[in-house]
């Protein structure tokens, strides 16, 4: 979903901290936002006037501030785009996390939403390809680091053949190839493998990106264990113990 074309990237920016400062402490306040913004009180006025203006926000002086419907679904969207930008930035081109921040907060205004696409695409790849995520990134980077001669090419490629056959053996000697969504623990990433149950919940899990072949990685299980927060395709979601348990993943 697209924000709305008479979105400048300021209110987009307002949208998005008010989201965030909502996430973080359940309201936002209009000093909270300048705080956040690092601008004048009279600059949040002006552009909560603006943002009320067209039903994205719920206002009125000394109020606390909340979203409406569509500028919940307008700030998620320019939260995703932020998001992506950085995960690429910080997964792919391993640049660090405050900068890959601020040149997403940049881009994320302009971005198409094919172009955003084709960047999840990109970090997925990273993260499935035997020779990407975690250790990739370490060992090689975004470029390889071993010169432009391809004398190390033969060394790379049985390294990662034999990482292949080590987890293939391993997931054969305990008989599990693929385990539930449910099962994972708070920051590890897997792929979906299968989808099952039906109903509205079921089609909206494939709506936001829930579907096979796709990374999913746990960011929050509540105390209880119930819901497991993740993060798909630059989506956050919180999902049930009973929605996980019928999502099969194959670990990463």
């Amino acid at each position: 979903m697209a924000t709305g074309s008479a979105l400048s990237a300021s209110l987009e920016d307002y949208l998005e901290t008010i989201f965030r400062l909502v996430a973080e402490k359940r309201v936002a306040r209009a000093k909270d936002i300048a705080s956040s913004l690092k601008v004048h009180k009279s600059s949040v006025t002006s552009a909560l006037h603006a943002l009320a203006e067209q039903k994205l926000v719920n206002y009125a002086p000394y109020g606390l501030i909340t979203l409406t419907a569509g500028g919940q679904a307008a700030a998620k969207d320019v939260v995703r785009r932020h998001e992506v930008l950085r995960d690429f930035f910080v997964k792919v081109l391993t640049v660090p996390a405050q900068q890959a921040g601020e040149a997403a907060c940049k881009m994320e205004h302009v971005i198409s939403q094919a172009i955003l696409e084709r960047f999840v695409q990109f970090v997925e790849f990273v993260d499935i390809c035997p020779r990407g995520g975690d250790k990739w990134i370490r060992g090689i980077g975004y470029h390889c680091q071993q010169g432009k001669t391809q004398k190390n090419c033969q060394r790379c490629i049985s390294m990662c053949l034999e990482n292949v056959r080590t987890k293939r053996m391993q997931q054969e000697q305990t008989g599990k190839t693929t385990i539930s969504l449910r099962d994972l623990k708070a920051g590890q990433k897997a792929k979906i493998t299968k989808v099952r149950g039906q109903g509205k919940v079921n089609k909206r899990l494939l709506e936001m990106g829930v579907t096979a072949g796709t990374v999913v990685e746990v960011e929050r299980i509540a105390p209880l264990g119930d819901p497991i927060e993740v993060k798909i395709k630059g989506y956050h979601l919180s999902l049930r113990k009973e929605q996980a348990k019928d999502i099969d993943v194959e670990m990463l």
